[in-house]
C-alpha cells in the first residue's frame, strides 16, 4: 500500500528502516493518519482535521508515559478521564475551539468509513473515560505508539510553518512604503488553488474597504434621510459548519457566501439556508462572473426540469456573482490608506482563525 504523505515515510524510514512498508501496511491506525494529512499541501478542499487527530494525540501523549510495551498492564486499563483528555488538546496548536466530539463519535464513526472490515471502534468509550483499542497500537509485538505521535507532532509543525508563512508576508507588507508591491503582492495571494480559508478571508477584507467607500442614503422620511457608509462584517470562522451565511451588509442588508466552482448543487442549498432571500456569491475562480451565471442558471433549469416555480425561486435568490477578478479589480481602485486598511484587516482575522496570538508585535 502507498504511503500518502512523504514526512510520513521519512519517519517510519527512520524508525524502522527494514521494515517500514509492512508496518505501515499492518497498522490501521498509521493508515488513518497517513489519511488524514493531506492539509500540509494547502489543498484548499482539505480540512486540516485537527479535532479527530487531536483526540487520538491526546490518548497517545498520556499512554507513552503509562503504558508504552507493556500490554498486559494496558489491557486492564479503564481509560483516562474526558477532562484530562480535552484540557491537554484544548492546550494544543490550533484546539482552543475544539469541541468533544471527535472523542464521542467522530473519529470512531470515520475511522470504519475508511476501513469497513474494522471490527472494532479505534477509541473505546466507557462512561466519560477513553482509551485506544490495543489492535491499533500494536504490530505483532511493535509497540507503534511512539512512531504514531511522532508524525502527529510533525504534521503540527508543518501546518504551523504553512500557517506563519502568510504572517510573515503581512509583516513585510505592513512595514513597506511601496504600495504597487502590496498591491501586487495581495492579488499573487489570490488564485484558485488558494487555501479557500485564506481566499475567504482576504475576499472579506476587500470587499469590506471597497464598500466602505459607498454611500446610501437611508430615512422613515424626506427630512430624515441621513447618508451612511456600507458596512460589511464577517459571521464567524470559516469552515465553522454551522450552516450561517459568511458575510452581511448594513445598512441594506445582503447576503454574501464565499464558495467554488465546484458543484452547483451547494450554491442552490446555500439559497435554501436563508428561504431563498438573495445572496451575493464571492467564487474561488478566474473565470468570467458572466459564464459561471450562465452556468449556474442552466443548472438551475436543469434541475427544475422546466418547473417555474422552482427555477423562479432560485434566480431571484442570486444577486450577484463576483469572482477573483472582481476582487483585483477593486484592490486597483483602493487608495494607500485603504491597502493598508486591507492589509491590517487579513492580518486581523487570520490570526483570530488561525488562533496565532500578536506575540511578533508586542
Amino acid at each position: 500500500m502507498k504511503i500518502t504523505e512523504e514526512f510520513i515515510k521519512s519517519i517510519l524510514k527512520e524508525e524502522y528502516p527494514e521494515n517500514f512498508q509492512s508496518i505501515y501496511d499492518s497498522s490501521l491506525l498509521l493508515q488513518y493518519l497517513d489519511k488524514k494529512m493531506k492539509a500540509v499541501h494547502g489543498d484548499s478542499k482539505t480540512r486540516r482535521s485537527l479535532a479527530n487527530i487531536y483526540a487520538i494525540y491526546s490518548i497517545l501523549h498520556f499512554y507513552q508515559n503509562d503504558f508504552y510495551n507493556q500490554p498486559d498492564k494496558y489491557r486492564n486499563f479503564g481509560g483516562y478521564d474526558y477532562m484530562k483528555l480535552f484540557h491537554y488538546y484544548r492546550s494544543l496548536y490550533g484546539g482552543s475551539k475544539l469541541q468533544n466530539h471527535a472523542l464521542n463519535s467522530r473519529v470512531n464513526g470515520e475511522f470504519r468509513n475508511k476501513f469497513s472490515t474494522v471490527k472494532n471502534d479505534l477509541i473505546i468509550i466507557d462512561n466519560g473515560r477513553y482509551l485506544l483499542h490495543i489492535d491499533y497500537l500494536y504490530v505483532g509485538t511493535q509497540d507503534i505508539s511512539i512512531v504514531a505521535i511522532k508524525i502527529i507532532e510533525k504534521y503540527i509543525d508543518l501546518l504551523n510553518r504553512k500557517d506563519h508563512t502568510l504572517i510573515e508576508i503581512l509583516q513585510k507588507l505592513q512595514r513597506s512604503t511601496d504600495y504597487t508591491e502590496k498591491r501586487e503582492q495581495i492579488n499573487a495571494l489570490l488564485v484558485e488553488d488558494t487555501e479557500a480559508r485564506i481566499f475567504e478571508i482576504i475576499s472579506y477584507a476587500i470587499l469590506k474597504n471597497h464598500y466602505k467607500n459607498i454611500k446610501v442614503y437611508f430615512g422613515y422620511s424626506k427630512e430624515t434621510i441621513m447618508e451612511k457608509e456600507l458596512q460589511l462584517f464577517k459571521t464567524g470562522r470559516t469552515n465553522a459548519n454551522d450552516g450561517g451565511i459568511d458575510f452581511v451588509m448594513q445598512p441594506i442588508g445582503r447576503f454574501f457566501q464565499v464558495t467554488e466552482v465546484n458543484t452547483y448543487d451547494k450554491y442552490l442549498l446555500d439559497m435554501d439556508k436563508v428561504m431563498h432571500f438573495p445572496i451575493s456569491f464571492v467564487i474561488k475562480t478566474t473565470n468570467n462572473k458572466q459564464v459561471v451565471l450562465n452556468d449556474l442558471k442552466t443548472y438551475i433549469d436543469e434541475r427544475s426540469n422546466g418547473m417555474r416555480v422552482i427555477k423562479e425561486r432560485y434566480e431571484r435568490a442570486i444577486e450577484e456573482i463576483i469572482t477573483i477578478n472582481e476582487l483585483k479589480v477593486w484592490i486597483s481602485e483602493l487608495n494607500d490608506s485603504d491597502i493598508d486598511d486591507m492589509i491590517q484587516d487579513i492580518n486581523i482575522y487570520y490570526r483570530m482563525e488561525m488562533q496565532i496570538e500578536c506575540e511578533e508585535e508586542e
